[in-house]
């Protein structure tokens, strides 16, 4: 159990630190899609473009991982929870690796953009704008499942006391507005503040949790 705890922890903070890595290559989790992944940029950088993908990807391989680490860390507590968020979290890097396919597609595209004469380049642009609307979809959809997993385990955490309560209680209310962000975000594009400030609150209460999973681990 205790390796797994700290498996876990560590999971936690390495999605971050690849999220992060691959946010600083190019990649945007929360794009504009207007201005995301500008083709220009990718044929002229390609390397960087290939960089940010291998990091989300390898970002999203772990929050299968996690899921994994978590459930046999944790399920002796409460089987049903366990399942749960393992199913949930697991969906959610599957959906978003699978979408990966099609995001790859832009490096193809822009190699084609910068050869390409203005009016081949509104139409590569237009496929463009199509894959990262896809993209935003995967991820939006990806996010309900996140949302159940988080709320699985914090409620454990919570109701178990396997670490420090406020750290479970943190989580249920970080979950539940960035749930309803996502929710909105959905409907109204334009009213991001609450997603945004949901997003802040779990990335905060991932820090956190990852850094006590590790801590408790080694007591």
């Amino acid at each position: 159990m205790l390796t797994e705890m700290m498996l876990s922890g560590l999971f936690f903070l390495l999605i971050i630190i690849t999220n992060l890595a691959s946010n600083r290559f190019g990649y945007q989790t929360f794009g504009d899609l207007d201005k995301e992944a500008k083709l220009e940029k990718i044929g002229k950088y390609p390397r960087r473009f290939k960089i940010s993908f291998v990091l989300i990807l390898i970002e999203h391989f772990i929050i299968i991982l996690l899921a994994i680490t978590l459930f046999f860390a944790f399920n002796t507590y409460n089987l049903i929870l366990a399942v749960i968020w393992t199913i949930s979290r697991s969906i959610e890097g599957l959906i978003q690796i699978i979408n990966k396919k099609s995001y790859w597609g832009l490096l193809n595209i822009a190699k084609k953009y910068l050869a390409a004469i203005d009016a081949d380049k509104k139409s590569l642009d237009h496929l463009r704008f199509n894959i990262l609307k896809s993209k935003m979809s995967n991820f939006l959809f990806a996010q309900i499942f996140f949302t159940v997993g988080t709320l699985a385990y914090s409620t454990l955490f919570v109701v178990y006391e396997v670490i420090p309560v406020f750290i479970g209680w943190f989580g249920i209310i970080a979950g539940i507005i960035y749930g309803l962000g996502n929710g909105i975000f959905s409907i109204k594009p334009k009213f991001k503040a609450l997603w945004n400030l949901g997003g802040l609150l779990i990335l905060i209460f991932e820090i956190i949790l990852g850094g006590s999973l590790i801590y408790y681990s080694m007591i």
